[in-house]
């Protein structure tokens, strides 16, 4: 069934199956490419005793929150009867049988065919995997409970996605909704006494804490550590409610159950109790969980750096305060020029501000021959007195001004050279501009309800109209902002 990613085969199972996941288990054939004939029965309940006449029957607890299975071959192929069987949604039992199971190596036509048959039902307990009949002729597979712990614990604190943000998220697996179905018991048998653990389980950014109630009652509640791990920590929890752990003993034996849990964390939960009922304080996930904080801390760093080696490329040298950052203005472009300037203007008071981006705003002017221009004058003294510029400065970001600049015939047309940062605009040499065009915008900045923005841009628009005298503007500036 599609679902959680699959635990590594060869994990824990038979020489019949072995169990992968949540959802799924893989099932051993005799041959290895080939067709097989195989059948699925669902059943009201539990069958009494296991049907006679297969060589080989194994049993493990899937959960299926769509209520759907589907039996899938090694290379992916399917056949239309065994594909989104109904099921009972939630956890259920799957039986597996075998028989006549031989490699193509050996087998003959005289042969009767391979045959497979799958009886499943519903189960309010998640118990685990078994082998009801061993194949007289199938090998011992070696068991790694810890391994699969740690699979476990991995599966239920799964780092964020990687996926970039702007792909948007993935929509939800319909096999993966388990909306209406109630929590679980997970159940462990054992022949012999043993301890459950108390206190915390470590898990990365996460742990679990484990209190007890009374002599065989535990509970189960997940929470944030106080030291996580890695450079984004986890903040959400697997499952916001606790559960209840519970160690009673019988004429069988020992009985854990660990009851109220999420139905899809079952299996997970199954295989962590497997290996904390033999290994008392053993928690395989733990050296794991640190390899992989220490590679996300390393490449954290790496970003850092780079993205601190972009930032000074950009700025000119360290990233000015969050709020010059944030500007739509000409803050980058005049960084590149005179990186000191810019911090200046942002630790002057507002006043200050305003009155700066007036004094550029007049130098730029004053050099393009615009200053004695009446409609420019009269647009410049207004600002200068703290009155509203003229609508043709205000709306559309001044268009109108500036196209009444370009047609104006009293305007005069000089030219400065304009140096390109290579870095920014790559390896052009140096152009020509009008010198009335880079000054102008210089004005138009007054228009800003921004100080802080006007003062920026109105200096580096003065600045680039200063031409090759653009280093000893700048030096003035410095000094008239002190």
């Amino acid at each position: 069934m599609p679902g959680a990613s699959r635990m590594d085969i060869y994990t824990l199972g038979d020489d019949l199956l072995h169990v992968g996941g949540p959802h799924q288990v893989t099932g051993f054939c005799g041959i290895h490419t080939g067709w097989i004939r195989a059948r699925v029965r669902v059943l009201p309940g539990p069958p009494a005793e296991a049907d006679v006449g297969w060589d080989a029957i194994s049993e493990a607890t899937l959960w299926s929150p769509s209520g759907r299975l589907s039996v899938v071959g090694l290379m992916g192929g399917t056949a239309a009867a065994l594909t989104d069987v109904a099921v009972p949604r939630g956890l259920i039992r799957v039986r597996v049988h075998a028989r006549d199971r031989l490699h193509e190596t050996v087998r003959t036509d005289d042969d009767p065919p391979e045959r497979h048959e799958l009886h499943i039902w519903a189960v309010s307990e998640e118990t685990p995997w078994r082998t009801v009949l061993a194949d007289p002729g199938g090998r011992d597979w070696e068991q790694r409970p810890a391994k699969a712990a740690e699979w476990a614990m991995l599966s239920l604190v799964p780092r964020p996605s990687g996926r970039p943000a702007i792909l948007g998220p993935l929509p939800p697996d319909p096999y993966e909704d388990d909306a209406g179905l109630s929590r679980v018991a997970v159940v462990r048998y054992r022949p012999v006494p043993v301890e459950a653990s108390v206190g915390v389980l470590p898990a990365g950014d996460l742990e679990v804490r484990l209190e007890p109630v009374d002599g065989e009652t535990l509970t189960w509640s997940w929470a944030t550590a106080d030291e996580p791990i890695f450079p984004q920590p986890l903040t959400t929890l697997p499952d916001n409610e606790p559960s209840t752990v519970r160690l009673t003993s019988g004429p069988d034996g020992f009985e854990l159950r660990h009851e109220g849990v999420l139905g899809r964390h079952a299996f997970a939960l199954g295989l962590i109790w497997e290996h904390l009922l033999d290994t008392v304080g053993s928690y395989p996930w733990v050296e794991t969980l640190r390899k992989q904080a220490a590679e996300a801390t390393a490449l954290a760093e790496k970003t850092r750096r780079l993205q601190a080696k972009r930032v000074a490329e950009q700025w000119g040298g360290a990233p000015p305060s969050d709020r010059v950052r944030g500007l739509l203005s000409q803050a980058r472009s005049l960084a590149r020029i005179d990186r000191p300037m810019l911090d200046r203007i942002d630790a002057l008071p507002a006043a200050r501000q305003r009155e700066a981006a007036c004094w550029a705003a007049r130098r730029a002017m004053r050099v393009a021959g615009l200053e004695q221009i009446g409609w420019i004058a009269d647009a410049l003294a207004a600002a200068e007195a703290d009155r509203p510029l003229p609508r043709s400065f205000t709306e559309q970001s001044g268009t109108a001004a500036f196209n009444r600049l370009l047609s104006d015939p009293e305007v005069p047309h000089t030219t400065v050279p304009l140096r390109l940062d290579p870095k920014a605009f790559g390896t052009r040499g140096v152009t020509e501009m009008l010198q009335q065009a880079a000054a102008f915008p210089a004005l138009i900045a007054l228009a800003n309800d921004d100080p802080l923005v006007a003062a920026i841009d109105a200096v580096y628009n003065a600045a680039i109209a200063h031409g090759d005298d653009r280093d000893r503007f700048l030096t003035e500036a410095h000094i008239a902002l002190h």
